[in-house]
């Protein structure tokens, strides 16, 4: 089983930085250039000067930046072990007001595989060696891994969920309105239990592929034993009522006439096709068939585009367990995205031709703006089918889901030496 515990966290004194609303961020992989600058300006301690550093000398201007807050006393770090717990506050894509529960932990280093810890997604080589020497550098994580945990019996949040009524150790409310809340439990009972609930977890990563995967070459770079073995988690029980997936649109470029003249023969072979109203393009979610919304940039009319019969998927898809071939992403990938367009799967993992877009508004902005020539709007997929993909050992196509809000940088940080 994966191996679980409690942390000696990196975390910020919040009497020498201020609040922490403003010092945490979103995701190193979701700031733009501009979004960067203003969290800079937040605060000499925020959290992507560290995570995401810019200049010739990026990685080690990071660590004498991390260095300078310890020395500062900017960051202290725990005597003791502890869990922490987060309480994320949010209205979804779909309008829909949830609450959603982790607790940050750090988890042990292990190969993947059943029982320990199992991917979902196939990942793109280049941000792995960017967190690679971001690491080196500074021998930290600096931003958590959202993975899954099953606990039917809630045994684990319940042991925590007391001392949440007690005043936070710090509060954010992001640029999406979530508010987090974070609380800081080293009552040894609690930690006793939590561990106990814990114990016979498998995970699954839900975000941060890329970033458990440079902790694996990490500690193997390292050697021996130590906290370079561990890596900082925050972890979401699957039956928690706030656990949202959503979908990620595909967005298509750089198509020529004979891709385009294959792509739409191939439509009309493999799905019905409707016309429909630029307000229905993403399609509603649930089971079944392949159904998506489909808009192209020349003829600006959206169209529902259902597939046909499960078996020209099953036939796209030989060899593949069934669970996958029942997946949207992976159906649209083998159909569409590398037969008539002719993508690669080094064009998927380098974005050739290929884009990607969380909302609904925005991809076809994108489209109708001339950034794109096409878009894919797909349903979500729930998080029992990202558990049935999974317990087959082979990975989803690239953003597949979208777990939204996002588990923010600079809650805490998790030493490795």
């Amino acid at each position: 089983m994966a191996e679980i515990q409690p942390l000696r966290a990196l975390h910020y004194d919040l009497d020498v930085t201020g609040p922490l609303q403003d010092l945490a961020t979103p995701p190193y992989d979701v700031i733009d250039p501009v979004q960067r600058a203003a969290l800079a300006a937040l605060s000499p301690y925020n959290a992507v000067h560290v995570d995401l550093p810019t200049g010739d000398e990026m990685y080690d201007d990071a660590a004498s930046i991390l260095e300078q807050w310890k020395a500062d006393g900017a960051l202290i770090r725990d005597d003791e072990p502890a869990y922490w717990a987060v309480i994320q506050d949010y209205t979804g894509p779909d309008g829909h007001a949830l609450t959603r529960r982790g607790i940050f932990a750090r988890v042990r280093v292990e190969e993947y595989g059943p029982g320990k810890i199992r991917p979902h997604e196939r990942t793109h080589p280049g941000p792995k060696e960017d967190r690679l020497r971001l690491t080196r550098a500074t021998k930290a994580n600096l931003s958590p891994i959202f993975s899954l945990y099953d606990d039917p019996q809630n045994a684990a949040w319940s042991a925590l969920e007391p001392a949440t009524r007690n005043a936070p150790f710090g509060e954010v409310t992001d640029a999406d309105g979530t508010v987090h809340r974070l609380w800081r439990i080293a009552d040894p009972e609690a930690i006793a239990t939590v561990t106990d609930a814990l114990a016979a977890s498998e995970l699954l990563i839900a975000d941060g592929h890329h970033r458990y995967e440079t902790a694996r070459v990490y500690a193997d770079e390292i050697g021996g034993e130590g906290d370079h073995r561990y890596v900082l988690m925050c972890l979401v029980a699957l039956q928690d009522d706030g656990l949202t997936v959503f979908p990620t649109h595909r967005l298509i470029r750089d198509t020529t006439e004979a891709t385009r003249t294959a792509l739409r023969d191939a439509i009309r072979e493999n799905f019905t096709v409707e016309e429909i109203a630029t307000a229905d393009l993403r399609p509603p979610d649930g089971n079944g068939p392949l159904t998506m919304g489909y808009i192209d940039g020349h003829h600006n009319q959206a169209y529902r585009l259902t597939l046909k019969d499960q078996a020209i998927a099953d036939a796209a898809l030989p060899g593949m367990p069934d669970a996958y071939r029942h997946l949207d992403t992976a159906v649209l990938e083998a159909l569409l995205l590398t037969g008539p367009l002719e993508l690669t799967e080094d064009d998927i993992s380098h974005l050739n031709g290929l884009g990607y877009s969380r909302t609904d508004a925005e991809a076809l902005e994108l489209v109708q703006s001339g950034q794109y020539e096409a878009a894919f709007f797909l349903r979500a997929s729930p998080v029992q089918q990202v558990r049935d993909v999974a317990a087959t050992g082979v990975n989803m196509p690239p953003k597949s889901t979208y777990f939204f809000p996002k588990v923010l940088t600079g809650l805490l940080y998790n030493p490795l030496s």
